[in-house]
């Protein structure tokens, strides 16, 4: 299953660092609770089916962040080339990315 991609929806980004900028080369998602997934820093996560619930083991504290500025396809992000995950759920940014920490 694919998952439906909109670009005038929020792009997010988890992690356990705490910064402004996102780089080059790094992950989003519109899949908001994958974004708060992996900024646990799980070794293992798994979903059966799109929007259903995520098992991992991740135990950092993880912050959520939004992209705060507009994104245009293969400009601005790409498809992930080796994602293990369905189509349109992770993308690698072409450029640095300004951020807003959500939670």
């Amino acid at each position: 299953m694919d998952y439906p991609i909109d670009m005038r929806k929020p792009w997010y980004h988890g992690s356990n660092v705490e910064f402004e900028i996102l780089r080059e080369g790094e992950t989003i998602t519109q899949w908001k609770e994958l974004a708060e997934a992996f900024a646990t820093k799980p070794t293992m996560l798994e979903y059966n089916e799109i929007f259903s619930p995520i098992s991992h083991n991740g135990t950092e504290k993880g912050l959520l962040y939004l992209i705060d500025e507009p994104l245009e396809m293969d400009i601005d992000i790409y498809p992930h080339p080796r994602t293990t995950m369905d189509k349109g759920i992770e993308f690698l940014t072409k450029r640095p990315l300004k951020l807003k920490r959500v939670v």
